[in-house]
């Protein structure tokens, strides 16, 4: 089992930033690829960013040049820097893990974007 524990979320005017933090652990934890999705009210989830366990990443298009993964010493921890936010950043971000074929993922952190 792997657990997947995010925070860092909140309220945040547009244009400011916000950095969420994913730690993960569990004895069927491992290093492995990880990475962040979201999903807004009435969406459909949607990859964020991903890093892979050496480190390679991986932005969808909308927030490359604003945010960046990245992953702790220990590598059971990953970072998502969020800048120059924007209203429509505005949604549950999810952490995952994908061991081996199966992917596990957090409980969400909510990321409101409002003046």
């Amino acid at each position: 089992q792997v657990q997947l524990v995010e925070s860092g979320g909140g309220l945040v005017q547009p244009g400011g930033f916000l950095r969420l933090s994913c730690a993960a652990s569990g004895s069927g934890f491992s290093i492995s690829a990880m990475g962040w999705h979201r999903q807004a009210p009435g969406k459909e989830r949607e990859l964020v960013a991903a890093i892979t366990s050496g480190g390679i990443t991986h932005y969808a298009h909308s927030m490359k040049g604003r945010f960046t993964i990245s992953r702790g010493n220990a590598k059971n921890t990953v970072y998502l820097l969020m800048n120059s936010l924007k209203p429509e950043d505005t949604a549950v971000y999810y952490c995952n893990s994908d061991q081996g074929n199966y992917r596990y993922w957090g409980q969400g952190t909510q990321v409101t974007v409002s003046s």
